[in-house]
């Protein structure tokens, strides 16, 4: 379960920031149950607070993942990731991560310069302090799947088509990559939803099974919204569902009104 719940606070905000309209704004919330195999392993959420940053005002994502019941006696997870994004250019200002994962814990801020393209970490459990170079338009875990979910015509893409932006995380830059595999009409709590789907491309060895082990179903319309993640690890598997929403810029389209 290590570093699971981190994922998918990541892969859930999938939904996708340059468009004509942003497909959200402050107050949107979103819940999601978490299950390991048939076991309810705990929930992750994300919401979208106001903040001020250089007199102004800025995205503050909050995104927050932790096991319950038998889960957290197994393996506790309690994480808070925080993002502060520029409202019209979906960049980063700063990021804050605290992490514990069954007794792994990071605490750590990350402050962006977009004009030198540098990032200062300042890691408070080891009180150190490190400059890192960054390539043009590099996004953090948060901010780069909400700058994802305004991406331009995505959806028009094609089948196997990808998207990709450079991310940081954990002291270094990664090219996160985004594949389209197609749409599906799933059935939901809420009811049948047309969705677009999507597999990331990750890094097999340690968690997953194979490159495109993880697929996340978005809502196919203005919201762009994470409604289902699944992921084939190396032992056993990993579903999210989308268990309540409020503060949605646009009306969620559903197909039925309720599961039948």
């Amino acid at each position: 379960m290590k570093k699971i719940i981190l994922v998918l606070i990541g892969f859930a905000v999938l939904g996708f920031t340059p468009q004509k309209e942003s497909a959200f704004d402050v107050g949107e919330q979103f819940v999601f149950r978490v299950h390991y195999q048939f076991v309810q392993a705990g929930y992750a959420t994300l919401e979208i607070k106001e903040a001020i940053i250089n007199k102004k005002k800025v995205f503050k994502v909050i995104g927050k993942g932790y096991t319950t019941g038998v889960s957290r006696f197994f393996f506790k997870v309690d994480d808070t990731f925080e993002s502060y994004i520029d409202k019209e250019t979906g960049s980063p200002y700063q990021y804050v991560r605290k992490t514990d994962e069954g007794g792994y814990t990071k605490n750590q801020e990350g402050f962006f310069n977009p004009s030198e393209n540098k990032v200062l970490v300042k890691d408070y459990k080891h009180n150190t302090e490190k400059t890192f170079s960054i390539p043009k338009n590099t996004q953090d875990i948060l901010s780069s799947f909400y700058y994802l979910r305004n991406y331009p015509n995505i959806d028009k893409m094609k089948v196997g088509e990808f998207v990709a932006i450079d991310m940081f995380f954990d002291d270094k830059t990664t090219k996160f990559r985004l594949k389209f595999i197609g749409r599906e009409d799933i059935r939901t709590k809420f009811g049948i939803v047309s969705t677009m789907i999507f597999r990331p491309l990750v890094q097999t060895g340690r968690v997953f099974k194979e490159e495109e082990s993880l697929t996340v179903w978005i809502s196919d319309d203005n919201n762009k919204l994470p409604v289902r993640i699944k992921a084939s690890l190396l032992v056993g598997s990993i579903k999210a569902d989308l268990d309540s929403y409020k503060g949605l810029k646009f009306p969620l389209k559903v197909k039925k009104n309720k599961r039948s």
